[in-house]
Formats: structure tokens, sequence, C-alpha cells
């Protein structure tokens, strides 16, 4: 029997995905898996029964990777899960600026108890007058989950795209349309949009992505909006651009200090992914994870360890956590062969320090993870009986 912790308000659907080799919240129980949404779990102390933490959501900065990584416990996210509120809401902002529909909001709001909300509107209404989006130029920066979602709706709505991605995957280039252009640079996608919208992970690569460089190469009469993660967009540059009228408004689900009480700034409460269907579908995806890490030792969708997966025909698979460093193959091959097993099949495959090692053998023997869990750079192994 399998133990799971829920942090969060976990939506059922994924709570139901769950076997019945899975209890959830069983007090007193060693857990085996976390599924989490947005608690903080930097200061947290980990049980060493934990092996699987599952982020309901694409971020994972709640998590300290590092420390998982240590003590041998896979880190999953659920990519995809939330793409399509995401998608929604982007393309809700674009028209809700173009149209100036939160302005006339708060305008009609203000009139005054019994005025005629129509009258007043038929004289004034004209300092609201927008513009469509159809024909207008969209540049998508990062075309992943999320980005290639909000790049082929764009197309659907008559829009012109052009999208940036210098690390665009095969799936997500099968998903894009014919007609959206591909730019070699960023400042070739933005450079004479109406829209640019970032979707991208926040890594060192990306944080500050879009500051004084791209703003210069910006029209002054463009659209920026950042739901991605706070950071990936310059603020400080972006309130610059804004006062000297070289943007014309910033759209972002990440409220900052520098960036408030400003007019030309639109700041939603991190609500791209909050949706009942988003939340639903996260917690399925992560549910399916911890199922397939804990009785199979696949690691797809893992942010702290290499993307594995292999058919697993044997009796037994062995899974190993432990260090990127020379010979560390060797080393288990050679307790293996030491203990007589026959290596049917293996996957080693590295991410950044850590490596992941599954191998699957014909035979049971115990002393075997035993003299694994004594190589230094090793963080978890673990054994795991096929079902059946």
């Amino acid at each position: 029997m399998y133990q799971v912790k829920t942090y969060n308000a976990i939506a059922q659907r994924g709570l139901d995905e769950l076997t019945a080799d899975y209890q959830v919240n069983q007090e007193g129980a060693a857990v085996d898996a976390y599924m989490i949404r947005s608690v903080d779990l930097h200061d947290h102390h980990f049980p060493d029964s934990l092996k699987v933490i599952a982020r309901c959501g694409a971020g994972f900065n709640n998590i300290p990777l590092h420390v998982a990584s240590e003590k041998g416990i896979a880190v999953f996210n659920t990519p995809g899960g939330n793409a399509n509120a995401v998608k929604e809401l982007i393309i809700a902002m674009m028209i809700a600026t173009n149209r100036n529909l939160i302005g006339a909001a708060e305008w009609s709001a203000q009139a005054a108890p019994g005025a005629d909300i129509t009258l007043r509107t038929e004289k004034q209404k004209t300092q609201f007058k927008g513009q469509e989006i159809l024909g207008k130029r969209l540049a998508v920066i990062g075309l992943g989950h999320v980005g290639s979602l909000v790049a082929n709706a764009a197309v659907d709505l008559g829009m012109d795209v052009i999208g940036y991605d210098p690390y665009l995957s095969v799936e997500s280039a099968w998903n894009l349309s014919r007609d959206i252009k591909r730019a070699g640079t960023i400042a070739e996608a933005i450079k004479g949009a109406d829209f640019v919208t970032v979707h991208v992970p926040k890594n060192e690569e990306t944080t500050g992505l879009i500051g004084v460089p791209e703003f210069n190469e910006m029209k002054p009469t463009a659209v920026l909006l950042n739901y991605s993660r706070l950071g990936i967009v310059d603020n400080a540059a972006a309130v610059k651009v804004l006062a000297n009228d070289q943007l014309r408004h910033y759209c972002t689900d990440f409220s900052d200090e520098q960036i408030l009480d400003n007019d030309k700034v639109t700041i939603t409460p991190h609500i791209g992914g909050s949706t009942g269907e988003a939340e639903a579908n996260c917690s399925l995806l992560a549910a399916r994870e911890i199922m397939e890490f804990l009785e199979n030792g696949n690691t797809v969708n893992a942010v702290n360890l290499p993307n594995v997966k292999m058919p697993f025909a044997s009796p037994y698979r062995i899974t190993v956590i432990h260090r990127n460093i020379p010979n560390m193959l060797g080393q288990i091959t050679t307790v293996l062969a030491g203990a007589g097993l026959n290596i049917e099949n293996l996957v080693n495959r590295a991410k950044d320090d850590y490596a992941y090692t599954m191998v699957d053998v014909d035979r049971l023997d115990q002393a075997v993870v035993a003299a694994l869990e004594e190589i230094d750079a090793v963080s978890r192994v673990r054994l795991i009986v096929k079902e059946g």
C-alpha cells in the first residue's frame, strides 16, 4: 500500500484516479508521495520514506530541487495541464485591452444611482472606442504547451502570428498551424507586433528576457503580456517605457511593487491556471505521474531527473538516483554482475548534476540493493517487483 499526503486543496478528479493501492492522508503512515500545489517546501523536512513529489501545475519554484535530488526524491510537474486556461486568459486580455473593456466597466460602475447609463454612454462612449484584433500582429515568445495554443487560437481569430522558440520540440512543431511564421530572433519576432506574449520557463537564460533592448524594438502602440513568471519581464524598464509612451499597455499575472497603481498596467492575481478544469487536469496528471513512478520507475515530466520511460517486461526492476559523475554506470553493473544477476534491459540518462539508471533483472537479490546504497554518489535505490 502506497501512502500519499496532500498539501493545499487538490482537485478530487486526481484523488479519484489513484487506485486501491493508494491511501491519502493516512494519519501516522510513512509517506511515499506528496501531491501539492503552491505550498512552499523550501524549509520543509522531508521524511526518509518520501520518494516522489508531484506539483499540480507547471511551476516548481516552491520546491527545493537540489535538496530533493540529494535525498533521492523525484519531482514532477504537470506541463500542459492548465495550458488551455492560460490560453483563454491571454486571448481575453488581448480583447479586453484593445476594446478598453476594463476602463469602460469601471466608468459605468461609477454612475450615480438611477442614472441612465444608456444615454450617458451614447454621449461619452467615444472615449472607450477600441480596436479589433482581427488582422493585428501577435508575437509569441515560447511555443511550448501554452504558447502553441495561444498562437493557434490567434490564427483562428484572424491574427497575423509570428513565433520565436529556439528550443521548439518536434511535438510542439507538429501542433502548430502552418500559418504561423517563425522568427530567428526575439527582435525579429517583436518588431512591428501589436501584441507580444511570453510563454517561457523561468531560469537564468530567461530572467529579464524582455528588457530595454526588446522594448526598443517594439511599437509604441504595442501591448505586452506576461503570464509566464515574475522576472521574465524587466518591470523597471517596463514602467519607464510606459511613462515615455514607448509601450501602450502591460498585462501580467504577477504583482510587483514597481508596477502597482499604474493606469497602463493591468495586473491579474495569478489566475492564469485558476479554472476548475485546469485544477482537475493538473491533479489527474499528478496522480498518474505518482503511480507511474512508484509502480514502474518511469520519470516522464520529472523536473530534477531526466525523462526516462522503459518497458517493464522483466520480473524485477532496480532504479538508482545518483550523482552525474564518471564511472557510476560501471559501479552499478559491477555490483549486479558480482551477484550473478542477468541484466535484461538498462537505461541510464543524466540531467545536470544528477542521473537516473533503471535496470531490469531476472531474479531478486535484496543484497544487491544494500550494496548499491553503499556507493557514495547514490541518493536512493529502489527495487520494484512487476505486478502479475
